[in-house]
């Protein structure tokens, strides 16, 4: 998807949601300020962020399911902020088993990815954006494929996010949970990327 025309600030410590029509640059608008999308033009300042101080949390995971590691091995070892041939630490084990028992999974540690549904893998992914300790994070639908219990439980940790001051945007779909959860919606309605704030919102965008 192509998105062309767009300007506006996300400001720092604001949860926005971000929704529209499947095709109107979405995902697109998530990787670029991710860093993962390259720009034709224009720019995108991140206010200093680097890049282990974003975290994306994409639609669908790239991790192969089928691959023998366990839910605490794929919190632990997620992130940019372990770094390249360092070991995982105690501390940082700690704070994996901290994280899945924040999402429900206390005591399934050691539970192969390949042995959970849909929504107990969803919540491993949270997870693991738990113990990134992002200033930024970016959620692609986090909500899909996942019963009420878990989005409850989700929305939960997404307000703990906004709390401790960190800056959330979330694609979502379902209009009455962005009414109810996000102070700010940010609507691309069409394919050529135009920003439309929703009333009674605080984001301001042209």
């Amino acid at each position: 998807m192509i998105v062309s025309g767009l300007s506006g600030t996300f400001a720092p410590g604001s949860l926005t949601a971000l929704v529209g029509a499947n095709g109107s640059g979405k995902t697109t608008l998530l990787r670029a300020l991710a860093g993962l999308h390259p720009l034709a033009a224009g720019r995108i300042d991140r206010g200093g962020l680097r890049p282990r101080d974003i975290a994306l949390l994409a639609q669908g995971s790239h991790l192969d399911r089928a691959f023998p590691i366990t839910c605490e091995e794929v919190v632990a070892l997620g992130g940019s902020r372990l770094g390249p041939f360092r070991a995982v630490d105690a501390k940082r084990w700690a704070a994996a088993r901290a994280a899945l028992d924040r999402v429900g999974l206390a005591g399934m540690e050691h539970r192969q990815i390949q042995a959970l549904s849909a929504g107990q893998f969803q919540r491993v992914l949270f997870a693991r954006t738990i113990v990134q300790e992002a200033s930024l994070i970016l959620l692609d639908e986090p909500f899909t494929a996942v019963d009420a219990a878990t989005t409850c439980l989700l929305l939960s940790v997404i307000r703990d996010w906004h709390a401790q001051g960190r800056t959330v945007i979330a694609v979502l779909h379902d209009l009455e949970l962005v009414r109810r959860h996000f102070p700010r919606t940010l609507s691309l309605t069409d394919a050529t990327g135009t920003w439309d704030v929703l009333p009674d919102r605080a984001l301001q965008a042209a």
